[in-house]
């Protein structure tokens, strides 16, 4: 299986939020206008579809946004998994609601990645754990900037 996947309609302009799928916590990061940096942005925690919504076509509205970038959870062999299966349906839902285009990115190790970012600081427990999900959706989001510009 390739191991990120791009949407030719997301255009190469523009802003773009990066999505660290979970069942109750969803990492959020943006791009900048012309996609070569992400940022964190938020942790969302879920609420129900009706509020999860109208937090995203608020995020969307606010930054402009042009398209959205899915973290694809995949065994280390590059299987698609339960979990994998799950980001896509939440991925044909943001594209349902908010009528953008979504493509995917392989997200293995992006959350120890994100973990290990956030050893080199002087955080507490509570303060990784806040940051945790919108590093990994940074992470997710650049991941996949690079391998476009590098295309």
């Amino acid at each position: 299986m390739q191991t990120d996947e791009y949407d030719e309609r997301i255009p190469p302009k523009g802003r773009l939020l990066g999505i660290d799928y979970g069942t109750v916590r969803v990492g959020v990061s943006v791009s900048d206008l012309f996609q070569k940096l992400a940022t964190p942005l938020h942790n969302y925690q879920r609420v129900s579809q009706a509020a999860d919504a109208g937090f995203f076509l608020g995020q969307v509205k606010e930054f402009e946004v042009e398209g959205f970038v899915v973290g694809l959870p995949l065994h280390m062999n590059g299987d698609e998994s339960d979990k994998s299966r799950e980001a896509r349906r939440y991925g044909k839902w943001l594209r349902a609601i908010s009528m953008l285009p979504v493509a995917y990115q392989d997200e293995r190790l992006s959350s120890s990645r994100a973990e290990a970012l956030l050893q080199t600081g002087e955080f507490t427990q509570k303060q990784k754990n806040a940051r945790r999900d919108k590093l990994a959706a940074q992470i997710i989001l650049q991941t996949w900037l690079d391998h476009r510009a590098n295309r």
